[in-house]
């Protein structure tokens, strides 16, 4: 008890507990000053209303629309030597075009030796040909009167056969048969045509001032019908038809009397029934009308006859005659081209050598003049088979004494009057590329010199140029054409160029970096006083530096370019904490943090 009433201890423990109490009190002070003391704000933009210009950001480098290349077109595997070529970067002018400078020189020395050997063939090749022509001509002059009178017989034959049917029904049957040459002897020239058309020859002859007609044979004449041609109608005017029609008229005849004896015949059947006449007189009509039935049916007899076998064989025999006299015809053609044959021969193979020989001698001489490269348009001299691409091509630099071959990229004289330049797009922003879009250009070298230019052409298709790099990133080439003729312009200068996509007139924007994604939103940091309010906001269109802010922030408030320190823990942990729940969708065209934003136009 003594003990419990000693004050000194009790005071120890007092003063530890108050000391304690203290320090709680301290720490709680200081944590509530830690969470009153002002934000690192750090750098703040003011947001903008006013208008805003949406563009796509590429480089590329300044080339000419039209490069004008200029290649070596002297055949030859081993290809040729440069004597002389003009310094790279001389501007060529009007006047030089106008008098034919000279640009590159090759060497032509083998050349000329050929063209001397090839013009020395040629003129003994020529002698050959003068003499080949005239035994032609000798040939086919002696063939002339032989295929004269076998053209001579084969008319007479189509006339007899003309005249027996009628030009009418022949004409039919030849075209059916495919033997219808001209029914008029052909003249001296023509079936001098003929003889050449047959035999192939090159000699220029009217072929179509006669017909001559194909081989017989082709179809039998067995194999026409003649008895459908028994018919007036078809007939032409002919020794056929004149008997056809005898032979009808003789039908016509015996039925009108077959008719009139039937009619007697009837009248005198009544009159016998009334006693009015004897039966003598009954059997004598009787007799009478038989008598015209035999006639009719013998008339009918005569007419089928005829149609069935004596027109039908008649009109063979003239159309075999005619057709007999036609192979007979083409027989002594054919005697006559055989005969022409070696001397044709002999003309064609000359022919061919001479025609040869001359293309042989004009492809060199003119193989020696592209050996002379003259300045076809003004502008500068750009050596060609420059960079990566001689290498893998396995050219020479460009120089005096290097050898070109056939195809390559001597010189190129750009148009400097109509430059562009050739930009590849990625696939996300090529929708909104079209053709007349405004463009500014910035050219590296030049920055403080603005050039404008407009879209004037944008690629249909991926470009395939580096697809082996990087399969999975798809560009397209679109083409930017300069406006205006700039002389400080060179080509191969890099440049930046901003296509003008859109342009917003009024709208509140703010830099893309004072934008940052939480919970499938996008936020902004504004400025209260000392501290910084989180704020979601509703975006839209963006270019490389500024985002359109459609809602949830007011013009000249300001906020800051980077969220405070700590607060992507605290958003990452906020967004752990809420992985179960379902994420929020983001609204359409609302970018995430800038370097998102960049790679995701």
């Amino acid at each position: 008890m003594a003990k419990a009433n000693n004050p000194e201890p009790m005071s120890i423990r007092s003063v530890w507990k108050i000391g304690a109490l203290l320090g709680v009190i301290l720490l709680g002070g200081a944590f509530l000053k830690t969470r009153t003391k002002p934000a690192d704000i750090g750098s703040t933009f003011a947001a903008r209303r006013g208008p805003l210009d949406i563009t796509v950001l590429e480089g590329g480098g300044i080339e000419s629309e039209e490069k004008g290349e200029i290649k070596c077109e002297v055949k030859g595997g081993q290809g040729i030597k440069i004597l002389k070529i003009v310094e790279e970067g001389y501007q060529v002018t009007e006047q030089d075009v106008k008098t034919n400078k000279v640009l590159v020189l090759l060497d032509s020395a083998d050349l000329r030796t050929k063209i001397l050997q090839q013009e020395i063939a040629f003129g003994s090749t020529a002698a050959s040909l003068v003499d080949a022509q005239q035994a032609y001509d000798i040939q086919l002059n002696q063939n002339l009167s032989d295929v004269k009178a076998a053209e001579q017989k084969s008319a007479f034959a189509r006339m007899d056969f003309d005249k027996y049917l009628g030009d009418r029904a022949s004409q039919d049957i030849l075209e059916e048969l495919d033997l219808e040459p001209s029914l008029a002897v052909p003249t001296l020239g023509q079936t001098n045509s003929v003889l050449k058309v047959a035999a192939g020859s090159p000699a220029s002859a009217d072929a179509s001032a006669v017909k001559a007609p194909a081989a017989p044979g082709a179809r039998s004449s067995g194999s026409i019908d003649f008895s459908k041609y028994a018919d007036i109608n078809l007939l032409g005017d002919g020794e056929a038809k004149q008997k056809l029609r005898e032979l009808q008229d003789a039908v016509q005849i015996a039925q009108k009397e077959l008719q009139q004896a039937q009619s007697k015949l009837d009248g005198t059947k009544r009159l016998f029934e009334k006693d009015f006449v004897t039966k003598i007189e009954l059997e004598g009509d009787q007799l009478a009308y038989e008598n015209s039935v035999l006639k009719v049916k013998k008339a009918e007899t005569a007419l089928n006859l005829f149609a069935k076998y004596e027109f039908k064989k008649a009109a063979q025999e003239f159309l075999s005659k005619y057709a007999e006299s036609l192979r007979e015809l083409d027989r002594t053609r054919k005697g006559a081209v055989s005969k022409l044959a070696q001397a044709d021969a002999k003309l064609k193979s000359a022919q061919a050598r001479s025609s040869v020989e001359e293309t042989q001698l004009s492809e060199l001489k003119e193989q020696l003049e592209k050996c002379v490269i003259k300045a076809p348009r003004p502008g500068l001299v750009v050596y060609g088979s420059g960079g990566e691409t001689r290498y893998w091509r396995d050219e020479e630099q460009i120089r005096e004494g290097a050898s070109v071959r056939e195809g390559q990229t001597v010189l190129t004289i750009p148009d400097m009057r109509k430059m562009c330049i050739k930009v590849k797009i990625h696939e996300s922003y090529i929708k909104k590329i079209l053709k007349g879009q405004s463009v500014r250009i910035t050219p590296d070298s030049f920055p403080e010199r603005k050039l404008e230019g407009l879209v004037s052409q944008v690629g249909v298709l991926p470009d395939s140029e580096n697809s082996w790099l990087n399969p999975d990133m798809k560009v397209y080439r679109c083409t930017i054409s300069i406006v205006g003729h700039h002389d400080w312009i060179r080509p191969g200068m890099s440049t930046k160029v901003q296509i003008v996509v859109n342009q917003l007139s009024d709208v509140v924007h703010v830099p893309l970096q004072a934008v940052s994604p939480m919970d499938n939103r996008r936020v902004c940091y504004v400025v209260r006083g000392d501290q910084l309010e989180r704020r979601e906001v509703e975006v839209g269109e963006f270019n490389d530096e500024f985002i359109e802010i459609k809602s949830g922030l007011q013009a000249t408030e300001r906020v800051a370019l980077r969220p405070p320190a700590g607060s992507e823990d605290k958003d990452s942990a906020k967004e752990g904490k809420k992985s179960s729940e379902p994420a929020e969708t983001p609204k359409p065209g609302a970018p995430g943090v800038s370097t998102a934003l960049k790679g995701g136009k």
